[in-house]
């Protein structure tokens, strides 16, 4: 671990700060020159050490000592090794006078740094071993009394350079993790953006879905009528065409409001209209008897149904609006279908089922949507088409945790089944 400290600096010295976080070795070396500095200033400053000459042994060690001071970063174990024996052959050899404790500032830089790029329990070893090591080291073989002011000096700054690395190397872990929390959240951001997005499109996708199958279909299916009477009856070729106007107009109004959600702000106001819902079923069923085909709504209890969840309210109406125009496409529009939507305890259940037994004329009604012949939907939710109608059912109903059910009667025909949750769970209601 790096042992430079970032600090804050004024805007004077932030281009040589940003120059030695840059060239550490440049830096160390000047650490070096302070320390030996500091060790040679410490060795005549005392008072009581005015009348003693520094001595060519004594400067050697300083000397020693500040340079292996340079090498802190590679070796920082063996360079505190290097300068506790110094130290140690300082307190020992000395036989003139009291002790040049000073020559203790390289042991102090290099414990500093074995500190701050290590773990807190070997610091505490390290450094009371230092500590206990270089004091009994002064009290056993040093001309001072054991209870000199050089002795506890050597304690305090052993013990004060041990606790200063540790503090240093707890600030970088801390500052460490809060930057990793901080990318991790900005990652889950993006993430959970990205994921919200895929399922708006998703949603935004079966919401068009629904408005262009069902209204095109039966734009598809009156257009053909028209075309088929259009020389032999023109009154019911009108007619046909004037559904065809009223299908048309009603799925521009859907499209526009689905497509107003995508506005941004300061856009045209998008439409206000609520989402469809069974309250409008009656209107929905009506577009497909002017179409030809025979459905009975049935609801129980058959006096009201109740308030109901907004989303289970809106995926009820799409599962009926896709199943009749299912039944519309592949049925024929002389079909029978029947919708029974009921309301349990804790469930709503809507079932379409239809006898399969409409007429089929010839013309664009044949195949709607570009399939290549009629036919019930297949089970994995794609029709003859191409479609993806069961496939967005399906996906709407799992979206509220519910069930759904589709597939062929026996006695013929085609049934779906759905069975929503009334109370989904969190972020089913959105």
């Amino acid at each position: 671990m790096d042992s430079v400290t970032p600090l804050a600096v004024g805007p004077g010295l932030a281009r040589p700060h940003r120059w030695l976080c840059a060239h550490p070795r440049a830096l160390d070396t000047l650490v070096a020159l302070g320390v030996l500095a500091l060790i040679l200033i410490g060795a005549v400053a005392g008072p009581r050490m005015r009348h003693q000459s520094l001595g060519a042994f004594f400067v050697l060690l300083a000397v020693l000592a500040a340079a292996s001071l340079v090498l802190r970063r590679d070796l920082p174990r063996g360079v505190l090794a290097f300068n506790v024996a110094l130290t140690l052959a300082e307190l020992v050899t000395n036989d003139v006078g009291p002790p040049r404790t000073s020559i203790v500032f390289g042991v102090v830089v290099a414990l500093y740094t074995v500190a701050a790029s290590t773990d807190r329990p070997t610091t505490w070893r390290v450094g009371a071993a230092t500590a206990v090591l270089l004091t009994g080291a002064g009290m056993l073989f040093a001309l001072n009394p054991w209870y000199s002011q050089e002795n506890w000096g050597l304690f305090a700054w052993t013990g004060l350079a041990a606790a200063a690395g540790d503090a240093v190397r707890s600030r970088r872990a801390y500052i460490a993790a809060i930057e990793e929390r901080a990318v991790r959240a900005e990652r889950t951001r993006e993430e959970e953006a990205r994921r919200r997005v895929a399922e708006e499109r998703l949603r935004i996708a079966r919401e068009l879905h629904d408005v262009v199958a069902h209204h095109i279909a039966l734009v598809n299916v009156q257009a053909g009528v028209a075309s088929h009477v259009m020389d032999n009856r023109p009154d019911q070729a009108k007619e046909a065409l004037a559904h065809v106007r009223q299908a048309s107009r009603s799925a521009l109004e859907e499209l526009r409001a689905t497509v107003g959600l995508l506005r941004q702000y300061g856009d045209p106001a998008a439409p206000t209209e609520p989402a469809p819902g069974l309250a409008v079923l009656d209107q929905l069923v009506d577009g497909f008897v002017r179409a030809g085909m025979r459905a009975r709504v049935r609801a129980e209890p058959p006096e009201k149904l109740g308030p109901l969840p907004g989303s289970v309210d809106l995926t009820a109406y799409r599962v009926v609006q896709e199943a009749l125009t299912n039944v519309h496409k592949h049925a024929g529009p002389g079909a029978t279908a029947e919708i029974r939507i009921a309301r349990l305890a804790d469930a709503l259940e809507v079932t379409v089922e239809d006898d399969g037994a409409g007429t089929r004329t010839e013309g664009p009604e044949k195949a709607p949507d570009g399939a290549d012949g009629a036919g019930e939907p297949r089970a994995d939710g794609t029709e003859p088409g191409g479609g993806h109608g069961l496939l967005g059912m399906r996906e709407r109903v799992a979206a509220l945790r519910g069930s759904c059910e589709v597939g062929p009667l026996p006695e013929g025909g085609f049934r779906v089944r759905v069975r929503l949750p009334l109370q989904p769970r969190r972020g089913g209601d959105s």
